[in-house]
């Protein structure tokens, strides 16, 4: 067992007596209040008029595309470098995702690099909110309108983010959250679709549920192929539980992605993320690159040396184009990708829990420096 484990959940807020409620009622299916109460909180934070909430955040990423109307012979563009299920769940519809490379910079998806990936079976853009940080959504909805695509945010680490004064989840047509253990907001499992439109939204219910009829008796006929994908009252009582603190959990991962940049910024051969010039990130993980050439070590050895002195770390993910199940998909994996080669090969993230203490960030960017050159 680590001594600072990568992220653990912080539940200090109205968790247990929320659950406990729901237990002593009987309500623990999808039909008990709380469903609707998180739905409606979570919604209300991120500034918009709906949310729909499921099982898992790549549910929620299936169940967006679906109510798109993405499906065989379409294309959505996500970044290269994601996890997996970004891509897993395009390929859920039928069609085929497209890779584009990293920013070096930012880590996200390269604008710039967008437009020649559209293709005319091109269905919508899906930008990743990588470690927290927002993407360049201004030049990603301007290529968007451009192009007629559909926007939606893949904003399963980015809780309570903002680009140009707005949060995630409202910066596309929908956005896709997940409430993960490790997430800034968390339900153990569970996942939520949010939007302004309202044919968006009835879509999202009625698939999410079977397509049962949203208002009409349930006569067990059903006219469309629908998803079970509903979130149970309990893990809804939590994640109500953790919206009404969600600010509070957003200053603390802040607080901890400035600590851990103050002391990094100038140790040779480390590499941090780097915001947007209108993006606040909230610093869901935070990760870092080594240059061997630089450091003195690589980025295994430094793993290693942490883990020696009690740290637990978490490798980044590797890139679509490697993936041996989107190749067998027949999805388009040749190409070069540098930035997103160079993030896999020489990147990970620390620990970056909420209730992580600012001594262990002292100590374990204490280990980082003093072993480089060693």
């Amino acid at each position: 067992m680590p001594k600072i484990p990568v992220c653990s959940p912080l539940l200090a807020g109205n968790e247990l007596a929320y659950v406990t409620e729901a237990v002593s009622a009987g309500w623990i299916s999808s039909a008990g209040k709380y469903v609707t109460e998180f739905e409606n909180a979570f919604a209300a934070y991120c500034g918009v008029k709906h949310g729909i909430a499921v099982c898992n955040g790549t549910a929620a990423l299936h169940l967006a595309l679906a109510a798109l109307g993405v499906g065989p012979g379409d294309e959505v563009i996500v970044p290269d470098f994601t996890m997996i299920a970004s891509a897993f769940a395009v390929c859920y519809t039928g069609a085929k995702p497209v890779f584009v490379d990293a920013d070096a910079r930012t880590w996200n998806i390269d604008a710039s690099r967008v437009e020649a990936k559209i293709t005319s079976r091109t269905k919508a853009l899906m930008p990743v909110h990588i470690f927290g940080n927002p993407c360049d959504m201004a030049a990603l909805r301007q290529i968007a309108g451009r192009c007629s695509l559909a926007v939606l945010e893949d904003a399963a680490e980015a809780h309570g983010a903002e680009h140009a004064g707005l949060k995630t989840g409202k910066l596309g047509d929908l956005a896709a959250f997940s409430f993960f253990a490790n997430k800034n907001i968390t339900t153990g499992e569970g996942g939520m679709v949010v939007t302004d439109d309202e044919e968006l939204a009835r879509r999202c219910r009625r698939h999410k549920n079977l397509c049962f009829p949203l208002d009409a008796p349930r006569t067990y006929l059903h006219d469309a192929v629908g998803f079970n994908y509903r979130m149970s009252n309990l893990h809804a009582a939590l994640g109500l539980a953790q919206t009404e603190r969600a600010d509070h959990y957003r200053k603390l991962r802040m607080s901890h992605g400035l600590l851990y940049r103050e002391l990094l910024f100038s140790v040779p051969g480390v590499v941090l993320q780097e915001e947007q010039p209108e993006g606040t990130s909230v610093f869901w993980m935070n990760g870092l690159c080594v240059r061997r050439e630089e450091y003195g070590h690589g980025r295994d050895e430094l793993v290693a040396h942490l883990a020696d002195k009690g740290v637990e770390t978490r490798l980044f993910f590797n890139g679509m184009h490697r993936q041996p199940a989107l190749r067998k998909f027949g999805c388009d994996c040749s190409g070069e990708y540098p930035a997103s080669d160079f993030l896999a090969d020489n990147g990970f993230y620390l620990p970056s829990g909420s209730g992580l203490e600012e001594a262990d960030i002292r100590m374990i960017c204490a280990c980082i420096r003093d072993f480089g050159r060693d």
